[in-house]
């Protein structure tokens, strides 16, 4: 009974000193973010009110469905029949564009390339860059043609040199239109000419125009050129908005008679882009006029705030039984977060991390997270994660931290549960020893 006693004892004390060891316990930091006072996937839509807790809007969008969105965290801030079929016109060419930029990114083009203009591309009507039928013209030419003044000729001598037959690039458009969650969309030709059963909707249209935004932000070049000149033939860009804002600097128009004029329109200003998606407006002017209400409404009443400055560690840890003594964490993910200006100081952040952690680790390991909150409220959640492996120290090192960190436990509170432990195993074995006596002496009679 004694031995059992002593087993019981020790397995106690044992728990009570690992339950004790300072493996690192997760802590949360918290702060106030200061919002500074500027104009300004995708979450669902934002709403401000004015101090008497009326909610703002821009109002009735005069078109058949719109949207309203910040692309850096692709928040949106508006919408209006943003589900309504309709069809894309020329809003199709941004994803032929896509298509051209991808490839182009993956080395399987080059701007340089001499693009054999065939008699199909040639013939196709609508409007047009002008090409040659068997002619030769550089890449880069044809996307101005298509960024620019929306040549359909040009996106068919571009469709295939890209895919070697027209089909081929349609097929690969929509692939690309699933791919990126395009679910409402068909695409027939890389035009939109009309054609039967080519069809989108404003919400998918943002979608991909705010891909082709943060994958190919240079491709801004062309689209905010106000005219192009090819084959002694000048034409202007029919984004008119480019005329009347400077901030405004993309992207694509669209009409046919079906559905209407459309417009997609980005700006940038104080550090944060808007792109208002505006489709079926009743003229050209009606469809500008509705866009620049929405970026204008954009930006007076929200804001694009990071309280963290770009490339510098959230926070940083201890490493035990590491070759390195410390590792920064960083985001894994932009932590832009777009806030209505009314809330900006309810705006604060939290950041759970633990204290330390141990060798070795793997580069790209999650070891906490940030969280923003509107008042207490939780808004997003971004991951935070080391950019470098921690490699393992060798065995001194380690065997000296181990020594280190038994000199950090709190001996005081170690004691006491020590002790409190000690005097319960006395009682145990006092219990069983008395129980023992008893049946020694039943024995004896």
């Amino acid at each position: 009974m004694f031995q059992r006693s002593s087993t019981l004892l020790i397995l106690l004390l044992c728990c009570v000193f690992i339950g004790l060891w300072p493996h690192g316990a997760t802590g949360t930091i918290r702060n106030p973010i200061q919002v500074p006072a500027q104009g300004g996937a995708s979450s669902p839509a934002l709403t401000v009110s004015d101090p008497s807790g009326v909610e703002i809007s821009p109002g009735q969008v005069n078109a058949r469905s719109a949207l309203l969105l910040e692309v850096s965290t692709g928040t949106i801030i508006f919408e209006q029949n943003a589900d309504e079929p309709i069809e894309p016109a020329s809003f199709t060419k941004v994803m032929t564009l896509y298509l051209i930029n991808e490839a182009l990114q993956q080395g399987v083009v080059h701007l340089d390339d001499e693009v054999y203009i065939s008699e199909k591309a040639w013939r196709t009507g609508g409007s047009k860059m002008f090409v040659g039928v068997g002619t030769t013209i550089p890449l880069r030419e044809l996307i101005k043609g298509i960024a620019v003044v929306s040549g359909n000729d040009a996106c068919v001598a571009a469709g295939e040199h890209l895919a070697g037959s027209l089909d081929a690039f349609v097929d690969a458009m929509n692939r690309k239109s699933q791919e990126l969650g395009m679910a409402q969309t068909r695409f027939l030709n890389p035009h939109g000419l009309p054609a039967p059963g080519q069809i989108t909707t404003a919400r998918d249209m943002a979608r991909l125009d705010v891909q082709y935004l943060r994958r190919f932000p240079d491709s801004l070049r062309f689209h905010s050129m106000k005219e192009y000149s090819y084959n002694d033939i000048t034409q202007y860009n029919r984004n008119r908005l480019l005329l009347r804002d400077p901030s405004v600097d993309g992207l694509k128009t669209g009409y046919v008679s079906a559905a209407g004029y459309h417009l997609a329109a980005t700006a940038k200003r104080d550090g944060m882009r808007l792109l208002a998606v505006v489709m079926g407006a009743s003229s050209p002017a009606a469809r500008e006029r509705e866009a620049m209400k929405l970026l204008n409404f954009g930006f007076r009443f929200y804001t694009l705030v990071n309280p963290f400055p770009e490339g510098e560690p959230v926070t940083t840890l201890r490493v035990w039984g590491g070759q390195k003594d410390e590792v920064d964490l960083h985001f894994s993910e932009t932590a832009d977060f777009l806030i209505a200006q009314a809330n900006r100081n309810l705006l604060h952040w939290e950041v759970h991390a633990p204290e330390d952690v141990t060798a070795p680790v793997a580069a790209g390991t999650q070891l906490g997270e940030v969280v923003f909150y509107v008042s207490d409220t939780p808004q997003k959640t971004v991951p935070l994660v080391t950019r470098e492996e921690l490699l393992q120290a060798g065995w001194f090192k380690r065997g000296w931290q181990a020594i280190v960190r038994v000199a950090q436990v709190d001996w005081k509170t170690f004691a006491m549960a020590t002790g409190g432990l000690v005097i319960l195993g006395l009682l145990i074995l006092a219990i069983a020893r008395r129980k023992s006596a008893r049946r020694t002496r039943t024995f004896v009679r």
